[in-house]
């Protein structure tokens, strides 16, 4: 009986505050941050019968991701975006076990660094990213190396 406790706690530790953000199928929206992230990574398909994204998130540079930006404003309307370094750190969870993400409001997601639109003012060159696999951020990336991505609109 007192591992069952632990265990919903642990799953419980891992979850944000319901409060901020709403499900609507294949788009989570932040009512803190009055954005809308796209459930799944880039590459990835939702799966509304399953309740999880499928396929393998796809790696990009910077003009790869200008390009997937206009075909998701295309095929899903909106105004979709990288997100900012900030907007992107919202999302880590530190007490999560694995993947540093709420894996049922974001499942699947890659265990490594995502895009960020913010540059890095030490390296003005370098891009930002959150990496899913630690919870940290790096200012260490090139544009014309390969990450995954989640897009963000505002709301």
């Amino acid at each position: 009986m007192l591992r069952f406790v632990f265990a919903i706690i642990a799953i419980l530790a891992c979850q944000p505050a319901s409060a901020q953000y709403y499900a609507r199928g294949h788009i989570i929206d932040d009512l803190v941050q009055k954005i809308s992230w796209l459930r799944c990574s880039l590459g990835q398909r939702w799966q509304p019968d399953k309740l999880t994204c499928i396929g393998e998130a796809q790696r990009l540079n910077y003009n790869e991701i200008e390009q997937a930006i206009a075909q998701a404003n295309t095929q899903l309307g909106g105004s979709w975006r990288l997100p900012t370094k900030s907007e992107l750190q919202t999302l880590v969870c530190d007490t999560c076990y694995g993947t540093k993400i709420d894996s049922v409001l974001f499942p699947n997601t890659a265990a490594e660094p995502y895009w960020t639109s913010s540059k890095n003012w030490v390296a003005p060159r370098n891009r930002w990213s959150i990496s899913f696999m630690t919870g940290e951020s790096y200012g260490r990336f090139f544009p014309e190396q390969r990450l995954a991505v989640r897009l963000v609109s505002d709301r």
